[in-house]
């Protein structure tokens, strides 16, 4: 069986969808962001201070492009899309599944958007992250799950019925 593979904003649900999904459907579930931490003993937005923006998303890639899995959710980091050569790499192992959310959705649950070790760009705001990042969500996605107003169970129900 293929994996899955979750992309979406920073907000969206990727990780707690993702433990949830593993768990009805059976496989394992893998958080990339934490590969990254555990690797480097550090925070996400330590990694982002320390080595910067365009370093942070070459590790990501490196670390996507060596992930090798077999029945597993993977929860990626929200910039993962960025990158195509990582992005290549995740279709070719598994079925890309997009949790969209409308801006206002995602707005009221990110709160720590300082803290959070969200890649944006010097002056970008959290809006223009989701403007830049929307459409290459859209084109990477084999599946889109609209999120808005729903439970994290009729998600991962969603979900299931699409992949399975």
């Amino acid at each position: 069986m293929k994996n899955v593979v979750l992309i979406g904003m920073p907000g969206a649900g990727k990780s707690t969808i993702g433990v949830l999904l593993a768990k009805t459907i059976n496989y394992r579930f893998i958080d990339t962001d934490l590969i990254i931490q555990r690797k480097y003993g550090m925070l996400l937005k330590d990694i982002i201070t320390e080595y910067g923006m365009e370093e942070f998303l070459s590790i990501e890639e490196r670390e996507i492009i060596c992930l090798e899995a077999s029945q597993s959710v993977i929860a990626t980091g929200g910039s993962i899309v960025l990158k195509e050569t990582a992005m290549a790499h995740l279709k070719r192992i598994g079925t890309v599944v997009y949790l969209e959310l409308p801006y206002p959705e995602l707005e009221k649950r990110v709160k720590n958007i300082t803290t959070r070790g969200i890649v944006m760009k010097k002056g970008q705001t959290f809006y223009d992250v989701y403007k830049e990042r929307t459409p290459l969500y859209e084109k990477y996605a084999e599946i889109t799950i609209n999120c808005s107003g729903k439970t994290m169970e009729q998600i991962v129900e969603m979900i299931a019925a699409k992949v399975l």
